[in-house]
């Protein structure tokens, strides 16, 4: 007689920059790279509404956009729709954050953003949209798919409910490196539109915190005259020349400055879609606005116009920006993976069809191979 399958599943709190290209390509399917982006950003923006109409926190919102990046790392965009991972993240980010509300309760709310003529025949004042007066079927066939996909999004992160979050360390490093109360309050910003990337799932927290901070002093330094600041703060110009090379500040915060390069493009593309889009974009977050979200059921979800970050900046500003950066950038050194194997392997093999199901015996571990003993 044949003995259950039996294997083993290790979390992977950060990837390297070449196993997210591997692993995003192999779920891409038949999406371009610009396809996959819009895709990414209408997700991220959805969240973002649904988060701000409901009131979470910031952390919430923020692990919710962590967890759909991830779990694309491992299944096919084709066969989910943005609308359904962007529910079920939510829905698991508020488990992690002690913020939980019921699948019914972030169905009501989504539907409103995505139906906006559903919010104009609610007799609700505050614009809710009464769930017993929509086709029951309809929501309790949304209400399992929320469920199904969040036992998927549960088992890709080894049921690990671990969230370690930027933002605390932004205040911190301000306060470190003497930055003024504006320039924090950017880094902050930055650190939130980090968020819409795939940097938090590269790096460690207090690395993205720093890079916040260095591409605030960037943008607040560039092009600008060097003036004193009368409170005794670091001007950004001295900030962004401490962060924009080697020194000891690289040991004291376990960091590296060919890292913070790497962010901060990554940050700065991001600012140039927004900058180009922004004029033709309107707030999710308006109830009277055109849904920029479309129906589960809608076949190219992809051709939605993004939500993408408001700033001040033209994208000729930051074109030239990036420019300047490259012509004193450091070599970006090749980062070496978690523990001892790579994790595309481990989602690559038969058993990765045991996610979701009960065959088998599958062990879920909260670190990866070389961290976690795998005698456990």
């Amino acid at each position: 007689m044949e003995s259950p399958h039996s294997s083993s599943k290790y979390h992977h709190p950060y990837f390297t920059p070449a196993e997210v290209e591997y692993l995003s390509e192999k779920q891409r399917g038949k999406l371009s790279i610009t396809q996959e982006e819009r895709v990414r950003q209408n997700a991220c923006a959805f969240l973002e509404g649904l988060g701000a109409r409901i009131g979470f926190p910031r952390r919430t919102i923020a692990t919710a956009q962590n967890l759909y990046h991830r779990f694309h790392l491992f299944f096919p965009r084709k066969d989910f729709s943005y609308v359904d991972v962007s529910l079920a993240s939510l829905y698991v980010s508020t488990k992690m954050h002690d913020t939980l509300k019921k699948p019914r309760e972030l169905l009501a709310v989504s539907y409103a953003i995505r139906f906006p003529d559903l919010v104009a025949k609610s007799k609700h004042p505050g614009g809710e949209i009464d769930l017993d007066a929509m086709d029951q079927q309809v929501v309790e066939r949304d209400r399992q798919r929320l469920l199904a996909i969040e036992r998927l999004l549960l088992e890709t992160v080894c049921f690990n409910f671990t969230s370690r979050m930027p933002f605390p360390y932004v205040i911190k490093l301000g306060k470190a490196f003497g930055a003024s109360k504006k320039l924090t309050k950017l880094a902050w910003r930055l650190t939130i539109d980090c968020h819409r990337t795939l940097i938090p799932i590269q790096y460690p927290p207090h690395i993205v915190a720093l890079a916040g901070l260095y591409v605030a002093a960037l943008l607040s330094s560039f092009g600008q005259p060097v003036t004193p600041d009368d409170s005794g703060s670091r001007t950004p110009h001295e900030i962004a020349e401490i962060l924009g090379k080697n020194g000891d500040w690289e040991q004291k915060y376990q960091a590296q400055v060919d890292d913070l390069e790497g962010i901060a493009h990554t940050v700065i593309d991001l600012l140039i879609q927004g900058a180009q889009s922004q004029t033709a974009n309107t707030s999710p977050r308006t109830p009277s606005s055109p849904s920029p979200h479309p129906s589960p059921r809608t076949p190219h979800p992809s051709v939605v116009e993004p939500q993408l970050p408001s700033i001040p900046y033209t994208a000729d500003q930051l074109m030239r920006l990036k420019i300047v950066m490259r012509q004193t950038e450091h070599e970006q050194r090749t980062r070496q993976p978690l523990g001892s194997a790579d994790p595309s392997a481990l989602y690559s093999g038969d058993d990765v069809a045991l996610l979701g199901r009960n065959e088998g015996t599958v062990r879920f571990l909260f670190g990866p191979p070389g961290v976690m003993g795998d005698e456990i």
